[in-house]
């Protein structure tokens, strides 16, 4: 049997289109990330910072950038690692209002776009990601799942912004426990 020439060039056109989508979602993740600490900076793959994450050997590079922020490795370690219970759908919901706005601006101060520009929505996005496969929020699976090819960090402000998350948690709980009040 053969296929009219018009259906079968529609039919290839999207297997095409199918695999140029998942081809493109799947190299939307970070591949690099850029260690800020004032005016110094340098780039590391995510890969790199994963690992330090998994086993808590800092490459060389990271070290420096560590020693440099005056932060112990296992400090930054437990900043990255620090993991917080969330819904993936009040994730969603929280971080898209007012005050979400504002704790990703807080946010998009240690970890932002090269370019420093919507950082709220790549934040978002990454934060949201992180939450999806395993209902928990941790830094290290935000900047992995970071929207652009690159993600800035500034190192001095990663365990303070590793705080400001855990009270993103926390705030999510208690406006959780009013609604069940109602």
């Amino acid at each position: 049997m053969r296929f009219p020439h018009s259906l079968l060039h529609c039919c290839l056109l999207l297997a095409a289109g199918a695999g140029a989508t998942l081809y493109s979602t799947a190299g939307l993740a970070a591949e690099k990330v850029v260690l800020r600490y004032g005016v110094f900076q340098e780039s590391i793959s995510v890969a790199e910072l994963s690992s330090f994450a998994e086993t808590g050997e800092p490459s060389p590079t990271l070290a420096a950038y560590m020693k440099l922020a005056n932060k112990e490795p296992e400090e930054i370690r437990n900043a990255l690692t620090k993991e917080a219970k969330v819904s993936v759908v009040v994730l969603d919901r929280a971080l898209n209002n007012f005050v979400g706005e504002r704790i990703l601006d807080e946010v998009g101060k240690t970890i932002h776009t090269s370019a420093n520009t919507a950082n709220r929505q790549a934040l978002r996005s990454s934060l949201v990601l992180s939450a999806s496969d395993d209902g928990k929020l941790s830094l290290i699976e935000a900047i992995e799942k970071y929207p652009t090819q690159e993600v800035e960090v500034e190192v001095d402000q990663l365990v303070d912004t590793a705080l400001k998350l855990s009270e993103l948690e926390s705030g999510i709980r208690k406006i959780l426990g009013v609604f069940e009040k109602l």
